[in-house]
């Protein structure tokens, strides 16, 4: 199968080893990855701080950039679920880009979405292994994709871990794109109950498959002064496989 990787704007700036992570597993799995470089951002910023017409500008780039792709996979939950809940919404009225703009979501998978559903891979048959304490924090946009338990049905296919469950796994951390900025002091104080939560497991390592929830994790473990580190499960897996060294 011949994908398209969609590596988003934080997963490129701030984590560039996700992306590499996740084309590692791809490449692996015997697929070719290719990388249409005209990517940019998917519009997500500019719809949550609601400048919708500049938004769907980028709707529309996305789109036209992706446009010969078969299949295309992003690790970020978040703007995968940009794409697919608020595209229809941006782009209905535009008679150019409406069927295309159907076409382009039906194609379009989260990275551990595409594992489960679409490749139904299992770790276990692929003997991965990666020894040590995790736990899972569950992203709000995932449930925009129709997402549940997939991430935890993959960790609990890898031999040698050990997995905790997160207390109120279903709250969300804090970022909320644009949310933080306007109302950075509920924000915090949700990050920090977040933190607490991943405390109270032992953990060594979280698990979180969303740039902006990644950033916002991390930064609260780091100003509390905790050696708890995060990462993607793309990168996790990479490990396991022996296609990425561990980093921890």
């Amino acid at each position: 199968m011949k994908i398209s990787l969609f590596i988003t704007c934080l997963t490129d700036t701030y984590y560039p080893r996700v992306g590499r992570a996740v084309v590692a597993i791809l490449e692996h799995l015997g697929h070719e990855v290719v990388f249409p470089a005209g990517q940019t951002c998917c519009g997500q910023p500019m719809f949550n701080t609601g400048y919708h017409e500049q938004a769907a500008d980028l709707a529309r780039r996305m789109i036209d950039v992706f446009d010969d792709a078969d299949v295309v996979v992003t690790p970020s939950g978040s703007c995968a679920a940009m794409i697919h809940e608020y595209y229809p919404q941006l782009l209905h009225n535009d008679p150019a880009y409406a069927e295309r703009t159907h076409a382009f979501i039906h194609k379009t998978h989260e990275f551990v979405e595409f594992l489960t559903n679409v490749e139904k891979i299992d770790l276990r048959a692929l003997r991965c292994k990666w020894p040590g304490h995790v736990t899972y924090h569950y992203s709000c946009h995932l449930r925009a994709l129709g997402m549940t338990d997939e991430a935890v049905r993959l960790l609990q296919q890898i031999n040698g871990i050990q997995f905790t469950p997160l207390k109120k796994t279903e709250q969300c951390c804090g970022f909320g794109g644009t949310f933080a900025v306007k109302y950075p002091e509920i924000s915090g104080a949700m990050v920090r109950d977040k933190t607490a939560c991943i405390a109270q497991t032992r953990a060594d390592t979280v698990i979180c498959n969303d740039g902006g929830c990644a950033m916002n994790i991390a930064g609260a473990l780091h100003r509390e002064g905790s050696e708890v580190k995060l990462k993607h499960l793309a990168e996790l897996i990479a490990e396991g496989l022996g296609l990425l060294e561990n980093d921890v």
